[in-house]
């Protein structure tokens, strides 16, 4: 099967997989809130975030096993593989201690943490329980996580997309009940924490059945009628000298991104108070259901970008770039300027009023949304690519100027300060990492990304301005047939500009034959 199909398949899954376990957020996030309160609320997105800034402690080995596995799995060669496979095991086994004892490191310092809001206490022992149930999740991961690396080289990404569909399905459904039944937080991260633990131990044999050839030395094919060597190979001191060069510049910038993107929650929590931490969360939500399906695309395409460089020409390679960017900006934008119009009159018939953030905060959280489009794109490529080393002090740059910004910010004018630093600090990537991907994938200035940057922002301001007068138009005051009769209006401008505008381009078009088959018809031998 074909780049394109495999990548095809990725997307549909991918898509199914979203809708329903978005709508299952919703709901469950909703009766937490109803049942639970704002204040628990809180503090599941606050855990959820400093366990992920506890995941740091991954330091990117996995990415660089990832893209050392695209090699030998395009040769077919199962000896290198199964070297690779079992390095990964015991990095990841070891990750996992790590993870453990840092986590343990945390706990006495919950209470300096979480700021409860005026009138609501819950005790320090409760919140520690809280946090160790969700640090066994996190760490139990490490244990099982290693395994997806094969079937994610292979571009099979839908195999693990439809084990966490089914587990979110199971694991949801039991956490309703159990609020309703105990109306107790304890039991509802008890449940998910039983149901994930039998999830991974059934992928952990799913996935030995399915590469039998990792753990058995005498059989003699992987299940697919492709032979292989019965012995592991063993990796050259070239082999394990990349990854090691890999991943310690991914160290770098996994630090960086951590200090970015996950202290928000924590920094929220801390000057101001746990339920705004949960607000946002809200409204995060809310965002990631909708751009995970721009991430879908983008991020199941990036192992296909990894075969392409592989065996493409650089101008091959700029080409599809090229369709990528574009497709960023157009789907982005979209969702960007559907964002700005309809997001707060969601919030506000969803939770309420009381739950809806200023304006001024929206805007730069938007911003940035936008702008991140621009850097999963340059990610993504530079991840396929292999290319670690020469931007791998930026992230700490942006991290510390992240954390400067925001706290400085967070006590002179509150929320909004918080995602002006966010916005600041990853700016500067949109200007850095283009100049590095231009010169080392494609022999090339990066004038020409820059002058495309400028003509998409003019494209998505315009449409910003009619959608935003659409809005006012037909929803002068928040409802349900205004707010679907907007989201309509909203469609219909700015596709209508963007393709308008950019139909004869050779993206586009590119874009539309995919879209229309045309593509994956002509390369179904592939």
């Amino acid at each position: 099967m074909g780049r394109v199909k495999l990548a095809a398949r990725n997307i549909a899954f991918g898509y199914i997989s979203n809708v329903i376990t978005g709508l299952l957020g919703f709901l469950l996030r909703t009766v937490i809130i109803n049942q639970l309160g704002d204040a628990l609320n809180g503090v599941n997105d606050l855990y959820t975030n400093i366990l992920s800034v506890l995941s740091m402690a991954e330091l990117g080995i996995g990415t660089a096993l990832n893209y050392s596995l695209y090699a030998p799995v395009a040769r077919k060669d199962y000896a290198k593989i199964k070297a690779y496979m079992m390095l990964y095991k015991k990095a990841y086994i070891t990750i996992g201690g790590i993870i453990a004892l840092l986590g343990a490191g945390v706990a006495p310092f919950l209470p300096y943490l979480v700021t409860m809001p005026e009138g609501i206490e819950i005790a320090v022992r409760d919140l520690t329980v809280y946090y160790f149930i969700f640090l066994f999740n996190t760490v139990s991961t490490y244990f099982v996580a290693y395994k997806y690396s094969l079937v994610n080289a292979e571009q099979k990404n839908y195999i693990q997309t439809n084990v966490i569909t089914l587990t979110k399905m199971i694991t949801v459904t039991v956490q309703i009940l159990i609020i309703y039944l105990t109306h107790d937080f304890f039991w509802y991260l008890i449940s998910a924490a039983v149901i994930e633990l039998f999830q991974k131990i059934f992928v952990s044999r799913y996935l030995d059945r399915l590469y039998p050839y990792l753990k058995d030395r005498t059989a003699e094919a992987d299940g697919t009628g492709h032979s292989y060597q019965r012995e592991s190979g063993k990796l050259s001191k070239e082999e394990t000298g990349t990854i090691v060069t890999k991943t310690k510049a991914l160290m770098l910038h996994k630090i960086g991104d951590v200090a970015r993107l996950q202290t928000d929650s924590m920094i929220i929590s801390s000057f101001i108070d746990v339920s705004v931490s949960g607000f946002v969360g809200n409204y995060n939500l809310v965002i990631s259901f909708v751009s995970n399906f721009v991430n879908i695309i983008f991020n199941t395409v990036m192992t296909s970008f990894g075969n392409l460089i592989a065996t493409e020409s650089k101008e091959k390679q700029y080409g599809m770039f090229q369709v990528y960017r574009f497709t960023a900006c157009w789907i982005y934008g979209f969702s960007a300027v559907g964002f700005f119009v309809l997001l707060s009159p969601l919030v506000r018939l969803w939770l309420g009023e009381e739950k809806v953030l200023e304006t001024a905060v929206t805007s730069w959280i938007l911003i940035d949304y936008y702008f991140k489009g621009d850097r999963i794109v340059l990610s993504n490529f530079k991840t396929a690519a292999g290319i670690f080393e020469q931007d791998k002090y930026l992230p700490l740059l942006q991290g510390l100027v992240n954390l400067v910004i925001s706290i400085a910010l967070v006590q002179r004018i509150g929320l909004a300060g918080v995602f002006i630093g966010t916005l600041v600090s990853g700016l500067i990537a949109n200007i850095v990492r283009p100049l590095i991907i231009y010169r080392v994938c494609f022999d090339r200035k990066a004038t020409g990304y820059f002058m495309d940057l400028l003509k998409y922002l003019a494209v998505i301001a315009v449409t910003l301005a009619f959608s935003m007068a659409a809005g006012a138009g037909l929803m002068p005051e928040v409802t349900v047939p205004g707010f679907v009769l907007t989201a309509i209006a909203v469609t219909v401008i700015f596709n209508g500009i963007f393709i308008a505008l950019f139909r004869k381009s050779n993206e586009f078009m590119y874009v539309w034959k995919l879209f229309t088959g045309k593509i994956i018809a002509g390369r179904e031998k592939q």
